[in-house]
């Protein structure tokens, strides 16, 4: 049984810093294909980042490309999302997801790719 937690979110004001963890109770964590969605008020919920089993390939939505990074280490089942130079508008609940298992090289960016979701974080970023 997967069990996902994201931690981490907050309050800031923009150009802050703030890094998202996402905590895997489940047994086997490697081999999951996982990612970063969040989902602003009145809109739907979006791919942010995505990383394959083993951390040797990501992806960004072109609006947190080169401030957001996305990582994992496997040993200790979390995954992280270091999200740097924040904006208001990437204000918002900040949910984990990991599919259902051995993925190959592939991560996913398509929420229907997902099998298990953490209850999201908030971050708020004020201007």
């Amino acid at each position: 049984q997967v069990q996902l937690e994201e931690s981490g979110g907050g309050s800031v004001q923009a150009g802050a810093s703030l890094t998202l963890s996402c905590a895997d109770s489940g047994v086997p964590f490697t081999d999951r294909a996982m990612g970063w969605f969040r989902q602003a008020p009145g809109k739907g919920r979006e791919i942010v980042a995505a990383i394959t089993w083993d951390g040797d390939d990501t992806y960004y939505q072109d609006s947190v490309k080169g401030r957001f990074i996305i990582s994992r280490n496997n040993p200790k089942k979390t995954m992280y999302l270091q999200m740097n130079s924040l904006k208001p508008e990437d204000t918002a609940v900040y949910y984990c997801a990991a599919d259902a298992g051995y993925s190959g090289g592939y991560y996913y960016t398509s929420e229907v790719s997902y099998n298990y979701w953490g209850p999201g974080t908030q971050v708020t970023v004020s201007s």
